[in-house]
């Protein structure tokens, strides 16, 4: 070998050297860490988007819902002794809703569902206000999972202001209204409008 070529080695020993297994799991794990905070579950500007793929999902569903009411006396689905949203929605299926996947939020960690089954064997995204009718216009009809089944006024929670469970469909960056004119609205955690539950009228959460 040049001796000249031997003593550079000699003075950097490590030129030659690779990365160790250690090295190359931590990259990864970095790596790794990275992505979760800029594309995970929690992340804001990823929900954002999901948010407004939810928008499309309810609005989706809302046609179903809208059919439904013209053949049923301008009445949403109405089920008695209903427990569940599943309950509710699963009149839909598949007559007014062949697409059993518009009953997922693209922001939650639900599972999706098999194509035209029952609702009953899964578990949907979204709350039903069940007793409303086409006329109650700006009335709320759906939304994303909320923390309970009660009445709200405007600032008491509503979806989770944790990102945890219940209510957290979007982490702790609100959730969706749809409204039974068919319109939209946001809300953060906290409700920003009120929330009333009239006579008649009942809200039903997902299964947990």
């Amino acid at each position: 070998m040049n001796p000249a070529r031997q003593v550079a080695q000699n003075l950097n020993p490590f030129r030659q050297r690779g990365f160790s297994l250690i090295e190359l799991l931590i990259t990864l794990a970095i790596m790794l860490i990275l992505f979760t905070m800029m594309y995970g579950f929690g992340w804001k500007r990823n929900q954002m988007t999901q948010k407004q793929r939810c928008q499309g999902n309810m609005q989706k569903v809302f046609i179903g819902l809208q059919i439904y009411a013209n053949e049923h006396d301008e009445r949403f689905p109405w089920v008695t002794n209903a427990m569940s949203s599943e309950d509710a929605f699963d009149v839909l299926v598949p007559k007014y809703a062949a697409d059993t996947a518009v009953f997922i939020c693209p922001g939650s960690k639900d599972s999706a569902l098999s194509p035209g089954e029952s609702l009953r064997k899964g578990r949907v995204s979204y709350s039903y206000y069940m007793g409303r009718r086409a006329m109650d216009g700006a009335a709320p009809l759906l939304s994303d999972k909320q923390v309970n089944v009660a009445a709200k006024r405007a600032g008491e929670p509503v979806f989770s202001a944790t990102g945890k469970k219940p209510g957290n469909n979007h982490h702790k960056y609100g959730g969706n209204f749809l409204l039974s004119d068919g319109s939209l609205k946001a809300s953060p955690a906290a409700a920003a409008f009120d929330l009333p539950l009239t006579t008649n009228v009942v809200l039903l959460n997902p299964k947990p």
